[in-house]
């Protein structure tokens, strides 16, 4: 999927700044890529700055785009997105996250919890996940 190939090249952005190896894009229905971005804890000194986190600031305060895109976005992200990233995701109302390998440690998309599709979370609609693309990459 040409789309993960682009969420590759970012993790690889991310592996050569010596951070841990996950990139992402978001990829709206009709406009195509709106964002992307790799890890980025080790140079800012900030664990909360995982790929999602840094792909969604680009879109909501670098564009300014309203959050309401991402109702309309699919996310490709080379590991599958953390309890912190998937809830984010949820809340932000994410269509489809597709995800390369799995994270069994943290994992939010059926690895460690379902953050995705778990009821406690009634006020957001879950999103559909596709698991295991290209994850030998």
């Amino acid at each position: 999927d040409a789309c993960m190939g682009l969420a590759l090249q970012e993790a690889e952005k991310a592996l050569s700044t010596h951070e841990v190896p996950v990139g992402c894009v978001f990829v709206h229905a009709r406009d195509g890529v709106l964002a992307s971005g790799h890890n980025n804890t080790v140079a800012s000194c900030n664990g909360t700055r995982h790929a999602e986190l840094e792909a969604i600031d680009q879109m909501v305060l670098r564009d300014r785009r309203s959050p309401t895109v991402f109702a309309e976005c699919t996310l490709y992200v080379t590991v599958e997105p953390c309890l912190m990233c998937a809830s984010a995701l949820r809340q932000l109302r994410i269509a489809r996250v597709v995800y390369g390998c799995s994270n069994d440690k943290f994992g939010g998309c059926g690895s460690v919890l379902s953050i995705h599709e778990d009821e406690p979370y009634d006020r957001h609609p879950g999103y559909e996940v596709t698991r295991g693309v290209r994850e030998n990459e």
